[in-house]
């Protein structure tokens, strides 16, 4: 009953290491609110104190080794935090929300790429947000090789000093060949909410095409 007080539009973007969803996150949020549009974004995991303080548990290079059902609760904890604290508040008050991961990377990454059910990942997910999902996700694809290179310099050749949250990326190839086919089987299923990209466009082409499907949503 409760949800159903809901009425700002959640927006999640989705993709492997490199596939460029902040940059996308921050140009749709930048046209969105150019249009009048009240736009909050958020990351995962984080968004709250609590979930940031779990962020750096998980994607630190020196974090802990954890196994993927630990890692699946430690997300979906950040998870409860972040819709009860920041998403479910904003869309109440009709905001749109555009969030950097949601759930899907948690069954690509901790499912597909690690190898933990899937029935117990949704159990999970059952049992802390309730199934609560996006009503729309974009997912950028891109080749895991460009992505892990786009990745890996990002930040040190822009910042000048060595990107740190790399845990993921660090990780074998066949573990992100995993990941990229995890995410598109899960677009495969939920071909109404998921929409692929090809990452390796132009992103200013990118982002055109990203907000005409969400400006065609809204309507």
């Amino acid at each position: 009953m409760e949800d159903k007080a809901i009425t700002g539009l959640f927006i999640t973007f989705e993709g492997g290491e490199g596939a460029g969803k902040t940059t996308q996150v921050n140009r749709l949020a930048r046209s969105l609110s150019e249009r009048g549009h009240y736009v909050v974004t958020t990351r995962e995991p984080g968004g709250t104190p609590e979930s940031e303080k779990i962020r750096q548990l998980l994607v630190q290079r020196d974090a802990f080794n954890w196994n993927p059902i630990a890692e699946t609760l430690m997300f979906f904890a950040a998870r409860s935090m972040h819709i009860e604290s920041i998403i479910k508040p904003a869309l109440k008050e009709g905001s749109i929300v555009i969030s950097d991961r949601f759930t899907d990377s948690t069954v690509a990454y901790q499912g597909y790429g690690k190898g933990l059910d899937l029935g117990k990942i949704r159990d999970i997910e059952k049992v802390s947000i309730d199934g609560f999902k996006p009503d729309l996700t974009f997912l950028l694809d891109i080749d895991i090789n460009k992505g892990l290179e786009r990745s890996t310099k990002c930040l040190s050749s822009k910042l000048g000093y060595e990107k740190t949250e790399d845990r993921f990326e660090r990780m074998e190839t066949e573990f992100h060949k995993r990941l990229r086919q995890g995410f598109l089987e899960i677009a495969k299923k939920e071909k109404k909410r998921i929409k692929v990209f090809d990452a390796e466009k132009d992103a200013g082409v990118l982002a055109e095409g990203i907000l005409e499907i969400v400006l065609g949503a809204m309507k």
